[in-house]
């Protein structure tokens, strides 16, 4: 991706944040500029990957596959200091962008809506050896339970959330004609690195082509403290 790209993609999600009234944390305003003079104080943000973010899933075609996001909160599972279990996001997926089908094999999360478009939530339970199984699912949504066929699209209007449980299949789409989506995820604690299980393979972070300077740092982009 270009830096332009991911730099109006930020923007957005930021416009669309304000419109909807959620107050982000201060550490989410800090230009590049003040990231360079900032100590051990904010190690925290550094080492659980706190901050803005994009992922294209590797794939670089994020108008269609990828979103940018705000991790909140976060804990640590390599690193003993940080003791939070739970972490705290917020995603933006303009219309016409999805997140591939995955499972994690032991955060458990909740996905809300918190305001725009809506989005479509296609489940599935996991074999053992990974592929999908021909069982339905329960769905706990908002204080109800109930199942759906394998492969059923769960739309989340503005306001209403999905629990996901481990080894349950889930992609997530905007739906089209309802705008863009700011999702919410609260969730046991975070670890991309070792608790994703994509049913095809999948990358990450985008490869940047620095076309002009960041406006916000992404949360693998941080200096050294000083």
């Amino acid at each position: 991706m270009k830096r332009s790209e991911i730099n109006q993609a930020l923007k957005q999600m930021e416009a669309l944040i304000q419109e909807k009234k959620f107050a982000l944390p201060p550490f989410c305003n800090f230009t590049p500029e003040e990231w360079q003079e900032k100590g051990h104080e904010y190690d925290e943000i550094r080492d659980n990957m706190l901050g803005w973010d994009i992922t294209d899933y590797g794939l670089g075609d994020f108008d269609k596959v990828g979103f940018s996001l705000i991790t909140l909160r976060n804990g640590n599972v390599k690193l003993d200091k940080y003791t939070k279990t739970y972490a705290e996001k917020l995603l933006f997926l303009k219309e016409g962008q999805m997140a591939p089908m995955h499972f994690h094999w032991n955060k458990m999360e909740d996905i809300i809506n918190r305001g725009g478009g809506n989005v479509l939530i296609t489940v599935y339970n996991s074999t053992e050896d990974g592929g999908f199984a021909d069982t339905d699912v329960t769905i706990n949504s908002d204080g109800r339970e109930y199942t759906v066929p394998a492969g059923t699209k769960v739309r989340l209007t503005p306001g209403e959330s999905i629990t996901v449980y481990p080894y349950m299949y889930h992609d997530f789409y905007v739906e089209e004609g309802f705008g863009d989506v700011l999702l919410g995820e609260v969730s046991m604690c975070n670890d991309d690195e070792n608790d994703n299980r994509f049913y095809e393979s999948m990358g990450r972070f985008p490869t940047i082509e620095e076309d002009e300077p960041p406006y916000r740092l992404l949360c693998n982009e941080y200096p050294k403290a000083k």
